[in-house]
């Protein structure tokens, strides 16, 4: 039922979708769920290579068991308000709203990684229209996401809120150097602007690469075995991959389970891994709407026919 808890069958369904080569968006329309409930809950259990529904209804029935009633929608007590504040200080620092800082942390260290406005007014003591700026400021960068239902409207950290936050910055860095390179050719090299705009392009592009990691980096391995994988024209298994690699066995099995649990990464390819453990290479269906994908399947079989 959309807006209720995860049941059984609703994993199964979500185990059956990731073995068929899904994205997380299909799977959430066929079970008529918000996007963020699929990769929340895939991304708690493992990852797209290693979920599986049996696990998941065990471990989310143990933390039901754990978790005390009512949590999260009572005050949070003197302690855990000083660390919140202490939490949020260095995020005001680096540039980030006040009340942005704060909202951002109340969802971080909500037990759910999720509450509704009512629930982040009375945590943090706030007004609700100053929830609500901050929310949409948040929302705007990518840090926070909705998670609409029949009766209430949650917002959520998503699980790869922190991978987003750096990819963005990543993208930015490399906007800001492609200009700053057109600008030291447009003064010309020699002069005080060309020379100025030069060494921020060369810091900038120096920077996107110590945040990589450069080769042998969990993003480089990433992007290696997505290559691999669809060059090898076939399933193929890790330690298949690994041999033909030259890699240690650990190296590619973690590169292939970081590669599918975060797919932003190597978009707009994903790895599908069937239950025998073989991997291929497909293109992420979530990025497209089902009136998009139908449309394609018909223009392919018109193809096929003519």
């Amino acid at each position: 039922m959309p807006g209720g808890r995860l049941t059984a069958a609703d994993r199964r369904v979500i185990a059956e979708g990731l073995a068929a080569g899904l994205g997380y968006a299909e799977i959430a329309r066929r079970l008529d769920r918000p996007t963020s409930t699929v990769s929340r809950e895939v991304a708690r259990n493992g990852g797209g290579a290693d979920y599986r529904a049996s696990d998941a209804s065990a471990a989310a029935g143990e933390r039901a068991r754990r978790r005390p009633p009512g949590t999260d929608r009572v005050a949070v007590s003197p302690t855990d308000r000083g660390f919140a504040e202490r939490l949020a200080a260095p995020l005001v620092e680096m540039g980030l709203p006040r009340m942005a800082a704060r909202v951002l942390v109340g969802l971080v260290t909500s037990t759910a990684g999720g509450l509704t406005a009512t629930e982040l007014t009375a945590r943090l003591g706030v007004s609700p229209a100053s929830v609500s700026k901050a929310v949409a400021y948040l929302e705007r960068i990518g840090l926070v996401t909705r998670e609409r239902t029949a009766r209430r409207e949650r917002y959520l950290v998503g699980p790869d809120m922190w991978t987003r936050t750096w990819l963005a910055s990543a993208r930015s860095n490399a906007a800001w150097a492609d200009a700053a390179h057109e600008g030291a050719r447009l003064y010309g090299p020699g002069t005080p602007v060309g020379d100025r705009l030069a060494e921020m392009a060369h810091f900038l592009e120096r920077l996107n690469k110590d945040m990589d990691g450069g080769p042998g980096s969990p993003t480089a391995d990433m992007l290696t075995v997505v290559a691999a994988v669809m060059h090898a024209g076939g399933p193929i298994t890790a330690d298949d991959l690994a041999s033909a690699l030259g890699w240690p066995p650990d190296r590619a099995t973690l590169a292939l389970a970081d590669a599918s649990r975060f797919p932003m990464f190597t978009d707009p390819v994903a790895l599908h891994r069937d239950p025998s453990g073989r991997y291929t290479a497909v293109a992420r269906s979530d990025r497209l709407t089902g009136a998009q994908l139908s449309a394609l399947k018909v223009r392919a079989n018109s193809s096929a026919q003519a």
